[in-house]
């Protein structure tokens, strides 16, 4: 036992046992097992102190759409499935990243955000409107004309300016929402290649996301981008290297990818596993990979996918070996782009395995920096109409039955608001006998819509390193990019004053 841990054990904190009244008090739970190691973590509390170094790094983790009780959710089955008892289990980051908050998602214009103004927070500091990626709330969603003045700049860009390298993770497309709003300005989220953009977005000269990202002029450009979205830099006239029946989207005629290798004869483009696995971070400076025509896999499929994906474990650790080549530092964005999707369709085990899976990324980022001076934070874009309910006993299937309805019918522990596993005029499905644990059962909802919708509670946000104990209590989300400045210590010099 720690020695302070064994200090408490009489049932009262030191200070507490100065006080007559309390002195004699005996404590008769004091060897109940979870008094002792509540005990210890009250002790493990006392003793941390903040970290008030700058950081040298940042790492920022989004996990789209990871509500609380997805969290929850994702703990339980992380530990079933190592036929464990998994209520009392602790996913990575929960393990390693102590300091958490709340964060409240909604925007300049809705309650329930979306995921595009939702990361031009958490990278930018402002609060913007549904819709829209890297503008301020002086914007009209997809009216190009709108963007001249209402840009803003975003961590990344400062990291440029300041030398720092730049990456950007995703298992979604690199030109979708979340991981966009690090480069992109958009008075529309989907235009995310030239045949996305409305007449007046031509007319106005707006650009497409795809090649906003080819043509970022931020400092020498990232050093890493890896994720999905091909399709978005190829043209029409060519086939997709991994599915010879598809081809690109581009009605412009560039090939991005083409043009990307031309900008830089110190990268590696990739596309499959072999080349992924073949990247030797001694002598490649730059990485750009993608790795699906549109989204990466699911975790739970990525053993199928044809040309074979790394996790995005794997792809952080890369990730992390390159950028930590400049000596100055580096700023990283990780998301895990999937829960998103899974919780859209109603299908919890792929939700919570792609969570898990952000957990074990989380413990690699941990292991490849010195996390004395590197900020890491994760946290959510928007919560999910995602639930935990019924009363089942300990250690019940996570993914099966809690109990019987007052229908007669069995009902699952987990389930939605809404979504498509609701039945339009019809009764509640029998789930008698039916394999509710299946990878490909969609959880009952309540509401019929033929994709579940993004919910408004607040999200989770933990953090650890330089400055991290900054993230407490409830938040507004795009305070996110201002503790991560003042961590960099790009925030101005009045700001840190006062933070301090």
């Amino acid at each position: 036992m720690k020695p302070l841990a064994a200090a408490l054990f009489a049932g009262v904190s030191t200070l507490a046992a100065t006080a007559p009244a309390l002195a004699q008090t005996t404590v008769r739970q004091a060897e109940d097992s979870y008094f002792r190691s509540a005990q210890e973590d009250l002790a493990t509390l006392i003793a941390r102190q903040p970290n008030t170094g700058r950081a040298k790094n940042v790492i920022l983790f989004v996990v789209d759409g990871l509500s609380i009780p997805t969290v929850t959710a994702a703990r339980i089955l992380e530990g079933q499935f190592r036929g464990e008892d998994g209520e009392p289990n602790t996913l990575a980051f929960e393990n390693l990243l102590p300091y958490v908050a709340l964060s409240k998602t909604y925007t300049h214009d809705a309650q329930v955000a979306d995921s595009a103004p939702t990361s031009t927070a958490m990278v930018s500091g402002v609060k913007s409107v549904n819709g829209t990626i890297g503008v301020t709330q002086a914007i009209e969603v997809d009216v190009c004309a709108s963007q001249k003045g209402a840009e803003v700049t975003t961590i990344f860009e400062l990291a440029e300016e300041a030398g720092l390298a730049t990456g950007i993770v995703s298992t979604a497309r690199i030109t979708h929402a979340t991981p966009a709003a690090t480069f992109a300005k958009a008075a529309g989220r989907d235009w995310e290649n030239d045949t996305d953009l409305t007449d007046e977005a031509r007319r106005n000269g707006c650009a497409d996301i795809a090649s906003q990202l080819i043509d970022w002029p931020a400092g020498d450009g990232f050093e890493v981008v890896m994720g999905g979205g091909r399709g978005n830099f190829m043209p029409a006239d060519q086939s997709d290297p991994e599915d010879q029946t598809r081809a690109g989207a581009r009605q412009d005629g560039r090939d991005l990818i083409a043009e990307w290798r031309d900008r830089y004869d110190d990268g590696a483009y990739v596309w499959n596993r072999e080349q992924f696995d073949a990247i030797d971070p001694e002598v490649t400076s730059r990485v750009f990979g993608l790795f699906n025509r549109s989204h990466m896999q699911y975790e739970a499929d990525r053993e199928s996918d044809t040309g074979g994906e790394p996790s995005i474990a794997e792809m952080t650790t890369r990730a992390i070996e390159l950028l930590s080549k400049n000596e100055d530092g580096f700023v990283l964005m990780v998301e895990g782009g999937r829960v998103d999707h899974a919780h859209h369709a109603g299908n919890a085990y792929r939700a919570l395995t792609d969570t898990i899976a952000v957990s074990q990324a989380v413990q690699a980022a941990y292991d490849a920096v010195d996390p004395e001076e590197t900020l890491i934070v994760l946290t959510a874009d928007h919560s999910h109409v995602f639930n935990m309910a019924g009363y089942p006993a300990r250690g019940n299937d996570i993914l099966g039955v809690a109990g019987t309805a007052d229908d007669g019918k069995p009902y699952t522990t987990l389930g939605y608001q809404n979504g498509p596993g609701a039945r339009l005029d019809e009764p509640r499905a029998d789930l008698t006998g039916v394999d509710t644990s299946d990878p490909d059962f969609l959880q009952q909802a309540l509401v019929p819509l033929e994709s579940e919708t993004h919910a408004g509670d607040d999200v989770a946000i933990f953090a650890q390193g330089p400055w991290a104990h900054l993230f407490q209590g409830v938040m507004e989300q795009n305070v996110i990019y201002h503790v991560m400045t003042h961590a960099l210590d790009f925030a101005p010099t009045e700001q840190r004053a006062s933070a301090q």
